[in-house]
């Protein structure tokens, strides 16, 4: 028949439409959605390509655009010589990528018990599930306040996220639920900048709370979530702990919430 369509190579295949490179080591991307495909903002799906030997080489992927958007979003690093990232950063719009459609993860509201503040703490490509978190207008429902503390070496490796809440205030969907509530706290670690230093000793020290003009976290009003390397993760647990936050579960909500599916360096 000549007519026929053609078969995809790809299983679980979808369409690459937008590929940004922020810089020589971070990129992000958009596909098309399957129609299946229901979850909740912050959630992660496995996405890749096929490897060497033919067989699908996956990773996990936070989802970085809203539960509500036509489009999944994803936002990575560049691995030269990364199994995945390495072939993943040279993808175009009309490139297909394997993506299974069944999400998963902690970093969700309903992970936490109801509170006045909500803390999104990440470094790197660990701000894409608060990407998605901070475009749900469900997030603005629970809490007060929304507070993103983002961490890089360098000013460039921030762009990505100082762009996106910018743009929130005049967003026509999630504007109104943003003016007043969402606060941004960037720091860095190499470059010098309006902010410098780690997540946790900004915490620790009370830097942050002095410069937003926030009270010191509490348990009784204070969540938070955490997306970076473990060695972030289990920095930042025992400093959440320290004032007196607890971490919790889908299936048992408590204070904080922590990514452990983060991918990072060596993808």
């Amino acid at each position: 028949m000549t007519d026929a369509k053609p078969i995809q190579t790809l299983p679980d295949a979808q369409t690459v439409t937008e590929v940004t490179h922020w810089t020589d080591r971070l990129f992000s991307f958009r596909v098309t959605r399957p129609r299946s495909l229901r979850f909740r903002s912050g959630e992660f799906v496995m996405i890749g390509l096929l490897g060497d030997n033919g067989k699908p080489l996956l990773r996990a992927y936070s989802i970085a655009s809203p539960s509500w958007d036509e489009e999944l979003e994803f936002y990575s690093i560049k691995v030269p010589d990364g199994p995945l990232t390495s072939k993943l950063q040279h993808i175009r719009p009309g490139d297909q990528i394997i993506l299974r459609p069944k999400p998963v993860g902690t970093l969700v509201l309903d992970a936490l018990l109801p509170g006045k503040r909500l803390w999104m703490l990440a470094t790197g490509t660990g701000i894409a599930p608060f990407a998605s978190l901070v475009r749900d207008p469900e997030t603005y429902e629970r809490y007060e306040q929304v507070i993103v503390m983002h961490t890089c070496r360098e000013t460039a490796e921030l762009e990505y996220g100082r762009k996106l809440i910018e743009s929130l205030p005049d967003d026509p969907l999630i504007g109104e639920f943003v003016k007043g509530k969402l606060l941004y706290y960037p720091t860095t670690t190499r470059e010098t900048s309006g902010h410098m230093g780690r997540i946790t000793d900004n915490l620790s020290s009370g830097k942050v709370f002095a410069d937003l003009g926030l009270p010191a976290m509490s348990a009784e009003t204070d969540r938070a979530m955490v997306c970076g390397s473990m060695a972030l993760n289990i920095d930042l647990k025992a400093v959440l702990e320290g004032f007196g936050l607890r971490e919790g579960a889908n299936s048992e909500p408590r204070e904080y919430v922590v990514e452990k599916s983060f991918v990072g360096d060596g993808i």
